[in-house]
């Protein structure tokens, strides 16, 4: 029939989906390949965490940076879960599109059939289908970062001290950019939740969204801080 599948939707719909995606992806690829003479709030805490691991070799007793590792692993835990009941609450209003429907005929002109209602609810879906994975996976490296800093000798002069430490590191930092991108998937499905008002509404998400994202990452406070010399201390007198 001429009227099923993409007949129901419009070339602006259609755009704006699109710009959807390549936003979501393009900003990923931008934050974690920042040039180096401008590198990203995530790129300045990667190299922070490699310091931690150095640090981490000599420091006695550990305990402090086992109590770091749980608070991160407990992050992931709380965004896993509340992202899996947010999924559960999409998939619950697939069941009753109807009401949907009819709350969107008071904010919108014109009326869409079930089939572009589902459609929009399972765009939302997937991102944060994709959110929850990418948590539980940081979840599960953190984990291992664990392990692996459990590892590592007492003895700060131990040869194998330093390169387990080097990879417990590495796999912080995988584990990092794991929960960043999950962050990023549950802003890009709160930017794919306005398209239940429309093509044109969408787009306007798709903008905060990532204005919301390059300031956080390019033009923030804490990036500031970060990267400003080790020498420079602020002026604390009063």
């Amino acid at each position: 029939m001429p009227n099923d599948g993409l007949g129901h939707f419009t070339p602006l719909d259609m755009a704006a989906v699109l710009v959807l995606i390549l936003a979501w992806s393009g900003v990923t690829v931008l934050i974690e390949h920042a040039p180096r003479r401008f590198p990203s709030t995530s790129n300045l805490m990667a190299q922070y965490r490699r310091e931690w691991m150095v640090q981490f070799v000599s420091r006695d007793p550990r305990i402090f940076d086992s109590q770091v590792i749980g608070q991160l692993r407990q992050g992931t835990s709380f965004f896993a879960s509340a992202t899996l009941i947010a999924i559960g609450g999409a998939l619950a209003l697939l069941g009753d599109v109807e009401r949907l429907i009819g709350i969107a005929d008071d904010l919108t002109t014109g009326t869409d059939p079930v089939v572009v209602w589902e459609a929009k609810i399972l765009l939302i879906v997937a991102f944060l289908t994709n959110a929850f994975l990418k948590f539980v996976w940081a979840n599960r490296l953190f984990g291992y970062c664990a392990v692996v800093m459990a590892a590592v000798p007492n003895d700060p002069g131990d040869p194998a001290a330093t390169p387990r430490a080097q990879k417990a590191g590495e796999i912080n930092i995988t584990a990092a950019r794991g929960f960043n991108r999950g962050l990023r998937s549950l802003y890009f499905a709160l930017a794919a939740a306005a398209w239940l008002l429309g093509a044109s509404a969408l787009l306007v998400a798709v903008a905060i969204t990532l204005a919301v994202l390059l300031r956080r990452e390019f033009a923030s406070t804490s990036r500031t801080v970060l990267m400003r010399p080790e020498d420079d201390r602020p002026d604390t007198r009063s």
